[in-house]
């Protein structure tokens, strides 16, 4: 940013009637600012227009473009996440994997409706939102969040909650039933992802402290990875795990889920900052350079490690570097994203191994070593990276790196904490209610009809 003051304002969702945020630098006749309610992000835009005026109007621009990215994050799950999750598990459970995706989808939409954005984005307690939200009975064609109608918030919000519980399915492919699928995701959605939403995105105790998470590196990543390796632990590994496995099915379909995921995260993290504007691009551009850098450490490491490189790791990779950058990439420059890329897929890579092959956990489609680390690297890194000797966005007033990371850490570990504690909770619960794990004759079948009465191939 040179020596340009970055006006800063709070994460998360608010009303139009509280007062403007402050900014990180004074600076002498700087125009007002105008703020968003992000959903993640922290960015401002300078206007000539006072503050309060500008919060209040509506911009088509903007919405359109939110709509837009509505609809690829959407793409990431349906049918990006499912297809890539799919061609790694073995033909007779592709459409198990692909029925999980689909029916989260279903479930969480109506959960977000009902009351899980209430709880998150609604006025309440620092820790949870309220029931003013519910159904969106308080919402009316003209209620606008930001410049955005509250319609259009919501619709990209929900995009959020459904992709986040849909991550956790690689955890338990080819093992578990499909009814303990649907009682988790419901509950996990409710417990977990709204209220670390509102912690950090709509007027909880983590926006206050001036948490840095852009698109979701602790809602979404860190929730979902950790919670995904205690998931996976208690249920138990496929039989014959790690010795006996099967590879992937079908690496083509993985890499077209790859790549729709890439493409559908320059809604996720570019949305983000709810404007269509230059703040925007370069969050997109930071996200794709990460992405790159780390697709080419991954096939490095691989290809110094095993003499060649594999298309599936090349793709984790790449998916490495869009989980590591999300938290980050509103307030770094394209060489801190080129960075993030490079720590991401190293770090992600060996946590692979460590997990499966030193803590013996069957996380199996690596949710937590490559989400969860990738998110939480993240989510610590920013501290360093925003940094504005690094042409990054700086700090909120008074801030500085140190400060910062402080809040990071603290961030991360609240929220790694209570993830882990909930999806014990609920796992144990399930598993004493209705019980967890398919029938050993029935994974031996495939979840495809043992459980949905269809197969994916047929000859």
């Amino acid at each position: 940013m040179g020596k340009t003051p970055f006006l800063w304002a709070k994460p998360g969702f608010r009303s139009t009637r509280r007062p403007p945020t402050k900014i990180v630098e004074e600076a002498p006749a700087v125009p007002q600012i105008s703020r968003l309610a992000l959903p993640g992000a922290f960015l401002v835009t300078l206007s000539p227009i006072p503050a309060q005026a500008a919060e209040t109007a509506f911009n088509a621009a903007n919405t359109a473009f939110i709509l837009i990215a509505s609809a690829l994050v959407l793409l990431m799950t349906l049918p990006g996440l499912a297809m890539f999750y799919g061609g790694l598990v073995r033909s007779k459970n592709v459409l198990s994997v692909l029925m999980h995706c689909v029916a989260i989808a279903c479930l969480s939409s109506v959960l977000w409706l009902a009351c899980a954005y209430s709880f998150a984005f609604d006025e309440g307690s620092p820790f949870l939102g309220g029931f003013g939200k519910m159904f969106l009975l308080s919402m009316t064609r003209d209620s606008l969040v930001g410049t955005l109608p509250e319609s259009v918030f919501f619709l990209f919000q929900m995009t959020f909650a459904i992709i986040t519980p849909a991550l956790i399915v690689g955890a338990f492919p080819e093992r578990i039933r499909f009814a303990p699928v649907l009682a988790f995701s419901g509950l996990w959605l409710l417990l977990v992802y709204a209220p670390v939403a509102h912690w950090v995105w709509g007027g909880g105790w983590l926006m206050g402290r001036n948490i840095m998470d852009f698109a979701g590196g602790l809602v979404v990543h860190a929730t979902a990875g950790s919670s995904a390796l205690v998931i996976a632990a208690m249920l138990g590994p496929r039989d014959g795990f790690p010795r006996e496995l099967r590879p992937p099915h079908n690496p083509g379909l993985t890499i077209i889920g790859a790549g729709l995921l890439w493409v559908g995260w320059y809604g996720f993290n570019g949305g983000s900052a709810l404007t269509a504007d230059g703040a925007a691009g370069m969050a997109i551009v930071v996200t794709h350079m990460s992405a790159a850098v780390a697709g080419l450490v991954w096939m490095g490491i691989e290809w110094i490690r095993f003499g060649r490189p594999s298309v599936v790791g090349t793709v984790t990779g790449i998916v490495a570097g869009l989980a590591t950058v999300t938290p980050a990439s509103g307030f770094i420059s394209p060489l801190g994203g080129c960075l993030l890329g490079l720590a991401g897929s190293v770090v992600c890579f060996f946590a692979v191994e460590a997990v499966k092959h030193r803590l013996k956990i069957d996380d199996t489609l690596d949710v937590f070593a490559v989400h969860g680390l990738g998110g939480i690297l993240g989510t610590l890194l920013v501290a360093i990276l925003a940094h504005p000797s690094l042409q990054g966005a700086g700090y909120a007033e008074g801030g500085t790196a140190m400060t910062q990371l402080v809040t990071q850490l603290i961030g991360v570990v609240a929220v790694v904490a209570w993830s882990v504690l909930v999806t014990a909770c609920l796992v144990a619960g399930i598993k004493a209610a209705i019980g967890l794990r398919a029938a050993p004759d029935d994974i031996e079948e495939g979840l495809d009809l043992t459980s949905h009465g269809e197969r994916s191939y047929t000859l």
